[in-house]
């Protein structure tokens, strides 16, 4: 979702620019709910206020429930026609492409520091350690959500210090 998000947003409509689709997936992953539904309401509220993220949440909820509404009906016996099983196996490779598109975008937007190099190495380090010791990915998670908080207020505090020197 997040390149067809990204070009939709930022390059067809312009509503916002692309460093700021950082920021909208860094807020759609720490909120509850899927990206797609978060990021709407967000863009919504940035180009409309309230009435925008409100219109543009069922906008987008709407055709996706009915759609998968019908669709549960049929699933059972859809699956069943080869055609449509080796179609669901492509999906996936799919979204696989997909989500490698996705990281090289966001690498491509993401201004490169040092600190950022140190942070993306700790993390790869730490996720790639903790799936070989069996560590559930939830105190993953919550580890490298506190540890981003700190970092980013300890980066803020810095940079407002150099400000007003």
């Amino acid at each position: 979702m997040i390149p067809l998000i990204q070009d939709e947003i930022c390059n067809k409509h312009k509503w916002i620019s692309e460093e700021e689709i950082l920021d909208i997936i860094a807020i759609s992953e720490t909120t509850p709910g899927p990206i797609a539904v978060n990021a709407a309401t967000f863009v919504g509220y940035r180009v409309a206020g309230v009435l925008g993220a409100i219109f543009a949440t069922i906008g987008l909820a709407i055709p996706s429930f009915v759609i998968i509404f019908v669709i549960s009906f049929f699933y059972k016996d859809f699956i069943k026609i080869k055609f449509f099983d080796a179609l669901f196996k492509g999906l996936k490779i799919g979204v696989i492409l997909l989500l490698f598109s996705a990281v090289i975008r966001l690498f491509k937007s993401f201004k490169i520091n040092l600190l950022g190099i140190i942070i993306f190495a700790i993390v790869l380090v730490v996720s790639i350690v903790f799936s070989f010791i069996n560590i559930t990915f939830n105190y993953l998670s919550l580890g490298l959500i506190l540890a981003g908080i700190f970092t980013g207020l300890l980066i803020t505090a810095l940079s407002k210090r150099r400000e007003n020197k």
